[in-house]
């Protein structure tokens, strides 16, 4: 393609041009469209594939000079990105620059973007980095029994006299009502609850604390609106409630039988499983930490100019997010006019620049390595992912499949560690024993600084 190039502006890494595209370049864009379309138009008076040139760009005219506008257009800017070796931090802004413009115009097309900077990639082996390393000792794999023992108790009767308390399971049978009327599944025998488990309607489970084994009592409730039976969803209820037995919780013996609910096939090879459960644990907080450690070095050593417009708009998304976390309730008129409204804080714009400046340098090192997400990282993701919203797998991973935003979304952490996984492969790295308390105090610190930093 052959066009006229004017630069409008070079500042830092903005830049601005005018591309002119001529008229003959587009009228022979038009003419081979027409051309291509010719064997297979019909036109009343000449037989297909025989209308003359001037009948067909009459009838066609309209659509195709449209369609060879804006080709125009795309190819100009392409041909640019590809002669200047520029690449756009963000969508560049493409405008014809005249607004009045008509068949016969050379095409003025009015190009802005920001550059993505050249990275400097720094010496990792240069980079000194702390490892820790924690052991699981038998008294972590023990009090990982005891907590799996009571997360499956078992449960005594606690005699008449007792008054059912939060925890304790109810024996219950009810006979409930709409309006006056029985329902679907208003009525059970012998029914287990456990008092603040929230597994029953709202507001069920907080009437029955205090009753004891045979006592009666209409229970008031409301049905959600989001209840799964459209009938029921935000209606009044009445249940009338027999309290069959009250029983107490106490936690599960941790023998062979413990171990298989857990689809172990002894108590020892569930404490292996819970051993290496643990150690998989302290790997991945002592990785946290020092990818923590690892990202502090990179942003002192990384210096580069950053584009303005990445750098605001994430200061913009962290501004809203911080918003969004300090009212909870607010609805999405007030969500939309604070993403709209919201002004960026010096420690939020100094937050985005760190941000902007790690990730351009980690997509650089990825870039410039070769480093990639395989098929198999990105299904294993998805199925990750896909159990996370029980029920639903089947349409997540059919959303996933036709919307690339949330592929890039899924691919991003995992391409992220890839290329931590490649510095820290060339960087100093030491490793330093420490004890589950002091991993732990590791991680607390590291939470104390997403707080205050929100990185």
């Amino acid at each position: 393609m052959t066009m006229q190039v004017t630069e409008t502006l070079n500042e830092g890494l903005k830049r601005g041009y005018s591309l002119t595209v001529t008229a003959a370049e587009l009228d022979a864009r038009v003419q081979a469209k027409l051309a291509q379309a010719r064997p297979r138009a019909e036109m009343k008076g000449f037989r297909r594939g025989k209308v003359p040139m001037a009948l067909l760009r009459r009838q066609l005219g309209p659509s195709i000079l449209g369609e060879a506008l804006q080709e125009s257009i795309d190819g100009a800017v392409n041909d640019h990105f590809e002669r200047s070796g520029d690449s756009p931090a963000l969508q560049p802004e493409i405008s014809m620059a005249k607004g009045d413009w008509k068949e016969g115009d050379d095409i003025e097309i009015a190009l802005r973007y920001e550059c993505l900077p050249e990275v400097p990639e720094p010496d990792f082996s240069t980079l000194h980095i702390e490892k820790l390393t924690t052991g699981v000792e038998d008294r972590d794999v023990e009090e990982s029994l005891a907590r799996l023992a009571r997360s499956t108790p078992v449960f005594e009767d606690r005699g008449t006299d007792a008054a059912a308390r939060k925890g304790d399971k109810v024996v219950i049978s009810f006979n409930a009502s709409v309006a006056g009327k029985p329902f679907e599944g208003s009525s059970a025998e012998n029914y287990p609850l456990v008092l603040g488990a929230g597994s029953f309607i709202p507001g069920l489970e907080e009437q029955l604390a205090g009753m004891k084994t045979g006592e009666q009592k209409e229970v008031h409730v409301t049905f959600p609106e989001t209840h799964g039976n459209k009938a029921l969803a935000g209606k009044a209820a009445v249940f009338a409630c027999t309290v069959q037995a009250v029983q107490a919780p106490r936690a599960a013996e941790t023998d062979d039988d413990l171990a298989r609910q857990f689809g172990a096939e002894s108590l020892d090879a569930l404490k292996d499983r819970l051993r290496d459960s643990l150690k998989a644990e302290y790997g991945s907080a002592a990785r946290l930490v020092m990818k923590r450690a690892l990202m502090d070095k990179l942003a002192e050593l990384a210096d580069f100019e950053l584009p303005p417009t990445m750098v605001e708009n994430e200061a913009r998304s962290i501004a809203v997010q911080l918003w969004q976390e300090e009212h909870p309730g607010a609805d999405p008129a007030e969500r939309e006019a604070e993403r709209e409204n919201v002004t960026p804080s010096d420690e939020t714009v100094g937050l985005a620049e760190r941000r902007v400046r790690l990730g351009l340098l980690l997509a650089a090192v990825g870039q410039r390595q070769n480093i990639q997400v395989t098929e198999d990282e990105m299904q294993r993701a998805a199925i990750q992912q896909a159990r996370q919203h029980p029920g639903q797998e089947r349409r997540f991973l059919d959303l996933l499949q036709n919307n690339e935003q949330l592929q890039h979304q899924l691919r991003l952490p995992i391409l992220e560690d890839k290329v931590v996984d490649y510095i820290l492969e060339l960087a100093d790295v030491t490793e330093k024993p420490v004890s589950r308390d002091e991993l732990q105090k590791a991680v607390e610190a590291l939470d104390d600084a997403r707080g205050e930093n929100r990185d």
